[in-house]
């Protein structure tokens, strides 16, 4: 009797857990848009100010596409208005806002990371120290409830990086309005990501200044080139058997088919980390360079680019400027440098066109600062020929902001598409404020 009891009490306890389940993930599930159809009907957005993103501004613009394709952004004059707005195009007026390209998150783990302290959610860093075959986009998560609070910002695309290991995988990059990781890719094989081997370590805790421990820098680097030389030996040969899939992997880095993105922020790691490019006539995308602004001869005769790590954030050591973070966009542009802002890991996402802000205020150009979260990002990616600007062939992956977009203040995206699909700009966040904001107003 007892017995049967225990079992009884255990089945509905299995139950209820269950139903539980079921619940939370309906509820989750009812907090993220659905992914939208296709374009079907013919879209011209009249009246704004056209920002290309290639540095040219264009007032009054007029911005025509059809099939998820650009197919007119210039001025909006006698002839494009009779040629374009006419009868069966859907208009949208944009007198006195501002028309953007999507911006791209670069190096984030949006889709691999859903609550930073469960760790069945967390799906961005493999096991292993070289891992070069492991591919991000497989385990991207399109239905991510942390997706649609960064579009709300407008960010309309994204490159997915593994993290972790001396070479943590493979990125790609996705457009963050899809059923699957299949629907999300614009490019499966953006780059591998190489964390470069750091000479010394602070052995301080948290706030505490610590002592600087020299680390076996040199065992690391040499086991690094030994990895990338019988890679690139591996890859002259014809049908090699057994197939290494690391090796092949990496067969790309070589012939220059996928960037190399090297994690390095001191001055002694971005160095070294160029000449072991060099020697391998690679040219490496350098990802953090904290200390950039003290190489800059290097990384532009190395033809190398810069993905800056936040701007938000603290120098990095004590007797450096305050500001040091904030006007590294300016000394690289001033330098030559071509360069792109990136924020770091999933939600913080949502902050990256205030990155490009603050850079604003600190003396770059605004257009300069959008080029590096929109056209320069495409570049480095590889996708610019139908990503990161607003022209004629191109995706329409388009923001209409009331305010400027780089403005923590103004920024307020009233629309957004995504290769012409009209997306929902809902959110967990923006339905509690109404939610609430109603409830207090009576």
């Amino acid at each position: 009797m007892k017995k049967n009891y225990i079992t009884a009490t255990m089945n509905k306890l299995l139950l209820t857990i269950g139903l539980l389940c079921v619940l939370t993930v309906i509820s989750v599930n009812a907090q993220v848009p659905l992914p939208a159809n296709k374009q079907t009907s013919k879209i011209a957005i009249v009246n704004g100010t056209l920002h290309v993103g290639n540095g040219e501004v264009i007032e009054e613009a007029l911005v025509y596409f059809e099939n998820g394709i650009i197919v007119y952004a210039g001025p909006m004059d006698g002839n494009s208005l009779d040629k374009y707005v006419v009868a069966g195009v859907r208009k949208f007026e944009a007198k006195g806002k501002h028309i953007y390209p999507g911006l791209i998150a670069l190096n984030t783990f949006l889709g691999l990371n859903e609550i930073d302290a469960v760790r069945a959610t967390r799906d961005y860093n493999e096991v292993g120290k070289f891992n070069p075959n492991v591919r991000a986009l497989i385990a991207y998560n399109s239905e991510s409830k942390i997706t649609p609070t960064v579009r709300f910002n407008g960010i309309m695309l994204a490159e997915i990086a593994p993290v972790g290991g001396r070479i943590a995988g493979e990125s790609a990059v996705v457009q963050l309005d899809a059923w699957n990781w299949q629907d999300a890719a614009i490019k499966a094989e953006a780059g591998i990501h190489l964390n470069w081997p750091v000479s010394y370590r602070n052995t301080g805790w948290w706030a505490e200044p610590g002592e600087n421990e020299r680390q076996k820098w040199e065992e690391d680097v040499l086991e690094l080139t030994t990895f990338f030389d019988e890679a690139k030996n591996y890859n002259t040969i014809q049908n090699p058997l057994p197939v290494n899939l690391k090796y092949e992997a990496m067969k790309g880095v070589f012939n220059g088919s996928k960037k190399l993105f090297i994690h390095a922020d001191d001055r002694i790691s971005i160095t070294s980390a160029l000449a072991f490019a060099k020697s391998y006539n690679i040219k490496p995308v350098i990802v953090g360079g904290a200390d950039a602004w003290m190489v800059t001869t290097e990384l532009k005769n190395a033809g190398a680019t810069v993905v800056i790590s936040r701007t938000h954030r603290l120098p990095s050591r004590a007797d450096e400027p305050v500001d040091i973070s904030y006007t590294l966009p300016k000394i690289l542009f001033d330098s030559g440098v071509m360069f792109a802002i990136a924020d770091v890991h999933s939600w913080e996402q949502r902050n990256l066109p205030f990155q490009a802000g603050q850079a604003v205020a600190y003396g770059l150009e605004k257009e300069e600062a959008l080029k590096s979260i929109s056209l320069n990002a495409a570049k480095i990616l590889g996708i610019d020929k139908t990503c990161g600007s607003l022209e004629e062939g191109k995706d329409a992956t388009i923001v209409i902001c009331q305010g400027e977009i780089l403005d923590m203040k103004q920024n307020n995206i009233e629309f957004a598409f995504i290769q012409g699909r009209e997306i929902q700009l809902l959110n967990s966040q923006r339905m509690l404020y109404d939610r609430y904001r109603l409830k207090y107003a009576k």
